[in-house]
């Protein structure tokens, strides 16, 4: 998707689009244990799942990532919140692992500002955009084209994020 300036309409459009495309919509999608990083379409084609809570507290209990957190509280987690998002942006990436510098949003609806986003992670699908304000070329967490460890995405280039209500 391109765009040039964002109204506050086509902001909110794009925010119902993104969160009314979930990750595993494909007919093929196969399910798999709790815990698997991927989902199977086909021999050829993986797509980045959703991390669950309990996979994001496992993921900030063993990190070495110098972590910032905005937004909600993390205590105030509870299971697959409907209302909130937990997305996690870091600006380094190293093999497959993403770390560095990294920043925990917990919260709704929101474009978020992350300059220098080299990967991320969300609970619910989110958009990251090659411009701040969440403008220029965005795509979709549920679209990654480069998946890596923990179920991060990696997303160079990336200066801001779209996290849907």
């Amino acid at each position: 998707m391109k765009f040039s300036a964002l109204s506050s309409t086509t902001l909110a459009a794009l925010v119902i689009s993104v969160m009314a495309s979930p990750a595993n919509t494909l007919s093929k999608t196969t399910s798999n244990e709790v815990g698997s990083t991927i989902d199977n379409i086909d021999s050829n084609t993986i797509i980045p799942r959703l991390i669950t809570i309990e996979e994001f507290k496992e993921w900030l209990a063993t990190t070495d990532a110098n972590v910032t957190f905005i937004g909600d509280p993390i205590s105030s987690i509870a299971p697959r919140s409907a209302q909130n998002t937990i997305v996690t942006y870091c600006n380094k990436r190293s093999q497959n692992v993403c770390g560095g510098a990294c920043t925990v949003y917990n919260g709704g609806a929101k474009c978020l500002s992350a300059p220098g986003t080299q990967c991320l992670s969300a609970t619910q699908n989110v958009a990251f955009c090659n411009r701040g304000g969440c403008g220029g070329t965005c795509n979709q967490f549920s679209s990654c084209g480069t998946r890596m460890d923990n179920n991060f995405c990696w997303t160079p280039g990336t200066q801001s994020i779209i996290v849907g209500a």
